[in-house]
């Protein structure tokens, strides 16, 4: 489906921040393209034809969080405060999280 070797740079799954400006040029950039069917790639798709790159932030976990269980840190509000898209969490733990922050 896709006619390069590699697929271009984009922000992978769950969340990205952006700014209404661009939210609105992504959008005709979407119309220019064949849609794709793995959503975080098509974004990168277009991006490229705005020439913007995406830019990688600490804040966002996609491939999950290492804790230790046994550590008293899990049950700190401060343990996620920099935290701003978290993968691979239970329910439980998304609601032990929500109730610590």
């Amino acid at each position: 489906l896709y006619n390069k070797n590699i697929y271009p740079p984009y922000a992978g799954g769950g969340g990205f921040i952006m700014g209404g400006a661009l939210a609105k040029r992504l959008h005709k950039a979407s119309e220019t393209l064949e849609l794709y069917p793995i959503d975080d790639v098509f974004l990168g798709m277009c991006l490229e034809v705005l020439k913007v790159s995406p830019v990688g932030h600490e804040g966002f976990k996609t491939f999950g969080i290492v804790k230790n269980k046994n550590s008293k840190m899990n049950k700190e509000p401060c343990f996620y405060r920099s935290m701003l898209v978290v993968h691979k969490l239970l329910p439980p733990e998304l609601l032990q999280m929500w109730d610590l922050v």
